[in-house]
């Protein structure tokens, strides 16, 4: 994404990651529900939103420090930045 006024985690985002599975990998694991899922753009990893209950993929920028995540739900098409808290569509 090479767009005039979107900061650099943002700006390095080539290729886009797409959800291969929509589910998320951290609730699957204990049988929890998810409302929304994103996909980690710098690992692959689909996970499930804040207005889930458990928040994986806030949860997964704090522990590894990657900070874009891709919406994996149909028809969306925007990246987020939760370093920067900036979003840009695609």
């Amino acid at each position: 994404m090479d767009q005039p006024g979107l900061c650099t985690h943002l700006r390095a985002v080539k290729e886009l990651k797409v959800a291969t599975e929509h589910v998320c990998e951290e609730c699957v694991k204990h049988g929890w529900d998810w409302l929304h899922l994103r996909t980690c753009q710098t690992c692959g990893a689909t996970l499930c939103c804040d207005s889930s209950p458990h928040k994986h993929m806030t949860k997964h920028f704090h522990h590894t420090g990657h900070p874009v995540a891709s919406s994996a739900e149909e028809g969306e098409r925007w990246l987020w930045c939760y370093q920067d808290e900036m979003m840009a569509e695609y």
